[in-house]
């Protein structure tokens, strides 16, 4: 996505077990809904490439990999707290697997 949009700046991305945080800073002309649907988009399809056939066998119903809900907080004075939060995200579990996302 870097590539498509430049200006898209990711600071960091925490992978949990049901669950996916990104802090990021987007510029005022993207809207967030445009950003989430551009992530979710992307990143299924390039898993549904990458594992077509176990995919298919947890997702038979054809519902997608993403819920369609979201959630979208802007950050302020604690932006630091935040940017730990989500990198830690995950981290207990040594055993789960990494997306890369970009």
């Amino acid at each position: 996505m870097r590539k498509y949009h430049p200006d898209w700046d990711y600071i960091a991305i925490g992978v949990d077990v049901d669950h996916v945080h990104v802090h990021m800073i987007i510029p005022p002309r993207d809207s967030v809904s445009f950003v989430v649907e551009t992530m979710k988009k992307n990143t299924s399809r390039a898993l549904q490439e990458q594992f077509a056939h176990f995919l298919s066998k947890i997702y038979w119903d054809g519902g997608g990999i993403w819920s369609p809900g979201y959630f979208v907080s802007t950050v302020g004075v604690n932006e630091n707290i935040i940017r730990r939060y989500v990198q830690m995200q995950g981290a207990e579990d040594a055993g789960q697997a990494q997306l890369e996302l970009f």
